[in-house]
């Protein structure tokens, strides 16, 4: 492995490692023996769950690639499972409460199970199948999982603050920590080892195998509230008018959408754009990188969010325009730095100019996951929290959709190009967000009294 990815790995090791140890330790929370318990047995079981996912990202392309498919029949599969999340994911989570929510989460590790072992199939049609079901899973790794801790952690009488607790370490541990060290994990098997692209997907059907164990032994079955379960319509027409009727709402979501779709876009673009002659690149540690600069984002964001003369929408403009540059680093090196026309051999010097590009960018990734959470909070209703968020994720995985069709028909650095234009129009975006969110929220409260004093007088009348 050259020197280049030691050098950039272990700088960010140190700048994150600098970072959280200058944290105070003043807002630690007392809890009880139970709570301890109880807490510990979940993180156990999302780790694995979210090593189980982790371990396959980096590998997905590469892999289709070996079996002899082109960018376009690829782009086909990664559809599929964007498709597949699309649909299942508006109804898995009403789906879980009806059936529990413990049996979904089995669901979620058969689902995957089955998923990783098509992956030693080079038959088209069995990816496809591959694929459908991984997004099905997907869309359970993201509602069931949660929605079983929020309900099990109520049932046994916690405190509420203590919920927080529980979330901000699933998200240190499964977003963060195991996602290095399954791609350090991924990276040893497949090129320290040589077992092939195939094995971190027989690695990842190990760990869900033995987080589903887990599972069945130690959780209990709980499920939602029946007076609560609206058929998807009612649910997407309640959701429609929320949007329609708050701006906020809707630029949120716009940006959302915006970023989050830049962000699957780049997952798929990454692998091409560093290896465009067949270099020989370390998948995994390259992932790993990553996943430490976007570590390194998360601890950025946790500063800002203490501080409360940092407004989020304020900063976020900024991000968002740094995000926008760091995409368009393909696109300059292609045109400054002579492109190699060499078969194989190490990363190039454009290559190695990508990496750090992509590393700012997924720096930006760790700062906005906290941040765009802390504006769900202030600006989508409590009551139609989930509805709203599972609407704006179908204009998402139709974007990404559209985009992966038409990935033949463009050079990769068209797409960066676009994912730029997308990221500088969610910074405009944020930036009106920033001006209508400073309004005094007394006015919007006393224009909704009046509506309904109005709506009212009509009744009695």
């Amino acid at each position: 492995m050259e020197l280049f990815y030691y050098m950039m790995f272990g700088g960010l090791a140190a700048v994150v490692a600098a970072l959280e140890l200058s944290k105070s330790n003043k807002d630690r929370i007392n809890t009880s023996s139970a709570f301890n318990s109880f807490k510990n047995n979940y993180l156990l079981v999302y780790s694995l769950m979210m090593a189980g996912d982790w371990l396959q990202g980096p590998y997905v392309y590469y892999l289709y690639s070996t079996y002899g498919f082109g960018k376009g029949e690829i782009g086909q599969l990664f559809i599929a499972g964007f498709g597949s999340s699309m649909l299942f994911g508006t109804i898995v989570g009403s789906l879980a409460d009806k059936q529990g929510r413990k049996r979904a989460c089995v669901t979620y590790c058969i689902t995957y199970i089955l998923s990783c072992i098509t992956k030693h199939s080079p038959q088209y049609r069995v990816l496809m199948v591959g694929r459908i079901l991984g997004g099905i899973a997907t869309s359970l790794l993201f509602s069931a999982f949660e929605s079983w801790l929020v309900a099990e952690h109520f049932k046994r009488g916690f405190d509420q603050q203590w919920l927080s607790l529980t979330f901000s370490k699933a998200i240190f541990l499964g977003n963060g920590l195991v996602a290095i060290i399954s791609g350090l994990f991924g990276n040893l098997l497949v090129d320290s080892l040589n077992l092939g692209p195939v094995s971190p997907f027989d690695a990842a059907a190990v760990f869900l195998a033995i987080g589903m164990a887990i599972i069945l032994s130690s959780w209990s079955e709980n499920y939602g509230d029946p007076s609560e379960n609206k058929d998807l319509l009612t649910q997407f027409k309640g959701a429609a008018v929320a949007i329609a009727s708050d701006e906020k709402i809707a630029l949120l979501g716009a940006i959302q959408s915006l970023f989050e779709g830049s962000m699957y876009t780049f997952v798929f673009l990454w692998t091409p754009a560093l290896s465009p002659n067949d270099e020989e690149i370390p998948h995994g540690f390259i992932f790993a990188t990553f996943m430490l600069a976007s570590m390194l984002g998360s601890s950025i964001a946790a500063r800002l969010l203490a501080r409360n003369t940092v407004k989020v929408e304020s900063y976020m403009q900024i991000v968002f325009v740094i995000s926008s540059a760091s995409l368009l680093l393909p696109i300059l090196t292609n045109f400054l730095v002579t492109p190699s026309k060499v078969k194989g051999g190490g990363i190039s010097f454009s290559g190695c100019l990508q990496v750090l590009g992509f590393c700012v960018f997924e720096a930006c990734v760790g700062i906005f996951w906290p941040s765009i959470m802390k504006m769900r909070s202030q600006y989508i209703p409590e009551e139609a929290r989930s509805t709203i968020m599972n609407f704006f994720r179908i204009p998402l995985n139709i974007f990404v959709c559209i985009v992966l069709y038409n990935v033949n028909a463009f050079p990769i650095t068209v797409m960066f190009g676009m994912c730029s234009i997308f990221l500088f129009v969610a910074s405009i975006l944020q930036r009106r967000l920033l001006v209508i969110g400073e309004k005094p929220k007394t006015e919007e409260w006393t224009m909704l009294k009046e509506k309904n004093a109005e709506d009212e007088s009509l009744d009695v009348a």
